[in-house]
């Protein structure tokens, strides 16, 4: 496949090339990381400049970015617990995806990644060995919401991220993570256009993505495997472990490997074009389970098949069609006031601990806190009220509590501090709830001295409460 960076029958002018980046400016033109077409590339990294210079405008290859959010061993580790499917069901997990050449596999058969690995190098050498096919075509592994894989990788994922939402909004639906990884000699998909900003951290290997800023075909198809007529109006970017690279949501691409040679990357999508009011309306008043934060899709399944012809009766003999019913019945959340309000609170308050990152990592198995235990807060915990209790959240998740406002608050500015013992943030609780703090609600804890301390052992299993000698995370 022609590079355009290097063939100079493509017509490339004089400029510069480094790391198969393509540079159209002279090296008398404007500053740093300018390029009057294609992709710039920096060395330093800075979300002020990001934002003013590249952000929705042009693409960016950032080289050797400190400190970068996804270490290798650790996402391999995500890739472990990411496609383990539990037995007796020996299918793909919904959220990964397996090809061998342009070919989507439904079984494993062996192919996804094992403990025993070590590595994705060992992996692709275990594959490469045993595999006929494999070794022939190649393959490509890739995992959606691959960011509620690993707790670690995500907290600081989030801090990472944290800059740009600072200077251009939190995404109400959340961004996305997706890893890729394999030998394939294009993305399965191929050319094709997202509606994501997207910044790819390569991790292993290098990759080489290509790029046009329109649609260079003019047929009806969304995306297009064979692209070699169209290469010459393309242009690329190769990325080696620690780059980071970004493109706006408006340019067609493609990934290909280099050569041979394996390679691993972690993408991040932040939405930017066709976003509709409907997104945020569903994610604020509808309960979503993980797998369906996991697959943007699985909402459909919600609503019940339309027969077809939907045929409209006539309103004065009849009543609402049975389909209309069902659809209402589903998301009869929006016809209830102060239901709305207390999905909207508790919804709002998970996707602001989340940072834009969800769904975010399963909470741990809860731990008994004894009275003489040492906490403290090792995220921010935001709190915020129903019709009928206190919801406290932190890090993607939440739980209510009868508690009243004001032991919410005398708990919460506790934890805030250097370290507190569990006794001393029970402090004026008795065993029986009273009546100034309410009832709550069935699901919320009780506000007792036990209940406020299954609410400390539920914010630490969330990972939001430490033990003395736990490191804060950054705030």
């Amino acid at each position: 496949m022609t590079d355009r960076a290097t063939d100079p029958d493509l017509g490339v002018r004089a400029g510069t090339t480094r790391d198969g980046v393509r540079s159209d400016r002279p090296d008398h033109e404007a500053g740093p990381g300018t390029v009057a077409h294609g992709v710039s590339v920096e060395a330093r990294f800075d979300w002020g400049e990001f934002t003013e210079r590249y952000w929705d405008r042009q693409p960016v290859l950032y080289k050797s970015v400190r400190p970068i959010p996804f270490e290798e061993g650790e996402v391999f580790q995500a890739a472990l617990r990411a496609t383990h499917a539990p037995d007796p069901y020996p299918i793909i997990p919904s959220h990964t995806q397996f090809a061998v050449g342009r070919f989507q596999q439904t079984t494993p058969g062996g192919r996804l990644p094992r403990a025993s690995d070590g590595t994705f190098e060992g992996y692709g050498r275990r594959l490469a060995a045993t595999d006929a096919d494999v070794r022939s075509d190649g393959y490509a592994l890739i995992v959606h919401a691959f960011h509620g894989f690993h707790a670690g990788q995500w907290e600081r994922e989030r801090s990472f991220f944290a800059g740009l939402w600072e200077r251009v909004g939190l995404p109400t639906t959340g961004a996305i993570t997706t890893l890729f990884h394999g030998t394939y000699e294009h993305t399965p998909v191929g050319v094709h256009k997202d509606r994501f900003a997207t910044f790819l951290f390569a991790v292993q290997g290098r990759k080489r993505m290509r790029f046009w800023t329109h649609r260079p075909w003019t047929h009806g198809a969304t995306t297009v495997l064979d692209y070699e007529p169209y290469l010459a109006e393309s242009f690329t970017a190769e990325v080696e472990p620690g780059d980071l690279l970004y493109w706006p949501a408006g340019h067609y691409h493609v990934g290909e490997t280099v050569g041979e040679s394996m390679a691993t990357s972690v993408n991040v999508g932040v939405p930017r074009e066709d976003h509709r009011a409907a997104y945020d309306l569903d994610d604020l008043l509808v309960e979503h389970d993980t797998h369906s934060l996991m697959d943007p899709d699985a909402g459909l399944a919600r609503l019940p098949a339309v027969p077809a012809p939907l045929s409209v009766p006539d309103p004065a003999t009849a009543g609402l069609p049975l389909v209309f019913e069902q659809v209402l019945d589903a998301f009869g959340t929006y016809t209830d006031a102060s239901r709305m309000r207390d999905r909207a609170t508790v919804q709002s308050l998970r996707a602001w601990t989340a940072g834009g990152l969800r769904p975010a990592p399963r909470p741990e198995e809860p731990r008994v806190l004894r009275d003489d235990t040492v906490v403290r807060a090792l995220a921010p915990i935001l709190w915020g009220e129903t019709a009928q209790a206190r919801v406290c959240a932190v890090n993607g998740h939440a739980t209510t509590t009868a508690l009243s406002a004001a032991h919410v608050t005398r708990l919460l500015r506790l934890l805030d501090g250097p370290g507190t013992s569990v006794r001393d943030l029970l402090g004026p609780l008795t065993d029986e709830a009273r009546a100034e703090d309410g009832m709550g609600g069935e699901e919320a804890l009780p506000a007792t001295r036990e209940g406020a301390r299954r609410l400390l052992e539920t914010l630490e299993s969330f990972r939001g409460v430490g033990r003395s000698g736990h490191r804060r995370r950054s705030r």
